[in-house]
């Protein structure tokens, strides 16, 4: 593996022939937060995401609009795709389009460069494909028709009938390198994750690797394979290279050393192209395979796979114009193992949004900075001698820190918020029992007032830099209320990996009103 410190991950590069679904979102707030827990413990960080635009499928999508291919999908990247980036408070470094000059130009030196390496052959093709995964489907995915389709053979993802095509077109070698990735899985156990998804792809590279065809010639909506300009490379080809080509393949080397390999995150249904054939041209190409694939589940509505098709599509802004994006954040990324299918429903996000953020963490931060206001003219008092129930609550937060930081390593953000949100446990439980409201009545309490109520303040600065990866927004606001910015600077800048440290909230500084972080809201379905 490379000796490179740089922290490079990415979301798929999503095809925009609709508009995008919670599902999309999931992924890229997951990835997103993964980047923000990095950048913000100092490591050399860099996230990308984008958009596939090539392909059979959006040439046929564009036609049905009227308009050309490029035309379609500059409307829906600027229509839908950026927007959501804004919707969903999403901080990526870069956005590539591959239909980009400069991802075309590096793709095609690419591609010869396996040409030249001998690794693609001429060849002719008949087989089953599925415009709606732009693939030429295996027998396993492969199923009777039923109905409309009754005597036809359909997709087992789309359910829509498959097309027999019969070209010539240039193979990908990629029988070849079946052991080379075996050995790979071998050395490397965390190169697939979870261990589910690991398991699936040894199976399915044991049972046989055949060579990939790598260019279509029925149309030209695509890359040029660059010594046959009769041919478009086939467009997962083109669409897999974008990790390499957004970070200077071909033209600054100096980037592409700093920043490869990555770490990438997709879901379940697109591992192999990852894991099999992204790894394979790689080698092919004599660079360094990725750092790992982390494949996470589909999120579920109704029992089905999201999709628009189905109609199980919900658009992000249907969610926060509603509970707002640190909700939708907050929601996703803890109701669902990060690894697994996880439905989403409307009642239980109303659910937890009410019993977690609003009267959880909400509560909390609001009354502990009332309670300041009240009880010490708005100034953090310092704190005097420490009983075991405040030392208590400093274990607490030191450990939660330490195993939310090792849950991120593993890439499991649902666990890291579970040991986050032990602090806001432990400390709504800590002021039900020393109950300063009491201890104010009595002067001679007034230096275990100043304890109690500074174990909370410091408490709630660990949680708003712990949790400022996952709800950029209430944690900034609740960063301010502390008065924090002014005595210890800008949020993004606190060092999440010593967030666990106790005793950095300064006292003497003085709060600021805080309105609440998470209003109640009317949820519609």
């Amino acid at each position: 593996m490379s000796d490179s410190s740089s922290f490079y991950i990415t979301t798929p590069i999503y095809y925009p022939s609709d508009v995008p679904h919670i599902g999309h979102g999931y992924t890229t707030v997951a990835v997103d937060t993964l980047a923000r827990w990095h950048r913000q413990s100092g490591d050399d960080t860099w996230m990308l995401t984008g958009t596939d635009e090539h392909g059979q499928k959006m040439l046929r999508a564009a036609a049905a609009n009227n308009v050309t291919p490029q035309e379609w999908v500059d409307r829906l990247v600027a229509e839908a795709w950026f927007p959501q980036l804004t919707t969903l408070d999403v901080a990526n470094d870069d956005f590539i389009r591959t239909t980009q000059q400069r991802h075309e130009d590096r793709v095609q030196k690419f591609v010869q460069a396996i040409y030249d390496r001998g690794y693609i052959y001429a060849g002719e093709y008949e087989a089953l494909y599925c415009v709606g995964c732009e693939e030429f489907k295996p027998e396993s995915e492969i199923v009777d028709g039923t109905g409309p389709f009754e005597g036809l053979k359909v997709c087992a993802i789309h359910s829509k009938p498959l097309e027999l095509l019969q070209e010539k077109n240039y193979f990908f070698k990629l029988s070849e390198f079946q052991d080379r990735l075996l050995e790979l899985y071998k050395t490397e156990p965390d190169f697939i994750r979870p261990e589910s998804a690991r398991n699936e792809v040894i199976s399915f590279v044991r049972s046989g690797l055949k060579d990939l065809s790598i260019s279509r010639s029925a149309f030209d909506w695509g890359i040029k394979v660059p010594w046959d300009e009769q041919h478009v490379i086939y467009v997962w080809v083109d669409a897999l290279l974008n990790y390499a080509t957004a970070v200077g393949y071909g033209e600054d080397d100096e980037q592409f050393a700093r920043r490869w390999p990555a770490y990438h995150v997709v879901g379940k249904d697109i591992l192999r192209f990852h894991a099999v054939i992204w790894p394979a041209m790689l080698m092919a190409a004599g660079l360094e395979v990725p750092r790992g694939v982390f494949a996470h589940g589909w999120l579920l509505v109704g029992g089905e796979k999201m999709s628009k098709s189905k109609l199980t599509g919900i658009a992000p802004t249907e969610i926060t114009d509603v509970f707002g994006s640190d909700a939708y954040r907050f929601y996703f990324l803890s109701a669902i193992a990060f690894g697994h299918d996880g439905s989403f429903s409307w009642e239980d996000l109303a659910a937890r949004y009410q019993a977690e953020l609003a009267n959880g963490f909400g509560n909390l931060a609001s009354r502990t900075i009332a309670m300041i206001q009240k009880y010490f003219d708005g100034v953090i008092p310092a704190a005097s001698d420490y009983t075991e129930g405040d030392l208590a609550i400093q274990t607490i937060v030191a450990d939660a820190a330490a195993n939310a930081d090792a849950a991120i390593e593993r890439f499991r953000i649902d666990e890291a918020i579970a040991s986050i949100w032990t602090i806001v446990e432990a400390l709504n439980g800590y002021i039900t029992e020393n109950e300063p409201w009491a201890l104010a009545k009595d002067e001679a309490n007034r230096a275990r007032l100043g304890t109690v109520l500074y174990t909370a303040a410091e408490g709630l600065r660990a949680l708003a830099v712990l949790l400022s990866p996952v709800m950029p927004q209430s944690t900034a606001k609740l960063w301010n209320a502390l008065g924090a910015a002014d005595s210890l600077g800008a949020l993004p800048e606190q060092p999440l990996r010593e967030a666990g440290a106790w005793g950095v909230l300064v006292p003497g500084t003085t709060v600021q009103p805080l309105e609440p972080l998470f209003p109640r809201v009317e949820a519609t379905a």
